[in-house]
């Protein structure tokens, strides 16, 4: 994504701020959830590797055909550059949750918790019907751990993702994605929110694989 195109991608991020006067359009609106499967830093994982939960995404995808019949509801300034582009995504809420983690205790360990990733920005390498990306974001995770080897932990913490996604579209309306995402959050110390007295003795990165399947379908609204 050339520099010149980030303009664009804030004002439409900002979408009904930026639109002169509010009309109908209808988007496409792409809906994915899958399994996902989580590894945990330090004395979890040498508790127990893997655990589980949901990946679950929700944009607006305004493709190249969306882009030139909808050209009134682009800010006139962005017209152009967006006219350059393939696809643009926009998520309609930073509220929407990025992952579940819903791993019950099967040996010693289990855990319940959420991600928010409030800011994020995907980097296209290709585009559809095989289209490989790869992203960065801030996310904002809560998780209970509990265990009978390791202390209770209330894990709450920020942290940066990176990640690379490989999406296939198989029919209009239906895609698959896989992908895989490390976290690294500020260390926490397992029964406590301070900072471990060593990093390998808390939790400072999340792995997490996961299988999305992807439905979308037109969504009309005033902007």
């Amino acid at each position: 994504m050339r520099p010149t195109l980030l303009p664009l991608l804030f004002a439409l991020s900002l979408w009904p701020a930026v639109t002169p006067a509010a009309q109908k359009v209808t988007v496409p609106v792409d809906v994915g959830v899958g399994p996902a499967v989580f590894v945990f830093s330090g004395p979890i994982a040498d508790d127990q590797l893997l655990h589980t939960g949901l990946k679950l995404s929700v944009d607006a995808v305004l493709d190249r055909e969306w882009l030139r019949k909808n050209q009134r509801a682009i800010p006139a300034r962005y017209r152009k550059q967006a006219k350059q582009m393939d696809e643009i995504r926009i998520s309609p809420s930073i509220f929407i949750p990025d992952s579940f983690i819903i791993s019950p205790k099967y040996r010693d360990t289990g855990m319940y918790g959420v991600t928010f990733k409030p800011l994020g920005l995907g980097l296209p390498l290709s585009s559809s019907p095989v289209r490989f990306k790869l992203g960065v974001g801030l996310v904002l995770t809560y998780a209970y751990i509990f265990s009978d080897t390791l202390p209770d932990t209330h894990f709450l913490r920020p942290g940066a993702s990176l990640g690379a996604d490989l999406e296939f579209q198989l029919a209009k309306s239906f895609l698959v994605s896989v992908g895989w995402e490390s976290t690294f959050y500020v260390p926490q110390e397992l029964g406590g929110l301070g900072l471990p007295d060593s990093l390998g003795d808390g939790i400072f990165h999340v792995g997490q694989a996961y299988l999305q399947l992807h439905f979308r379908f037109p969504y009309t609204t005033t902007l």
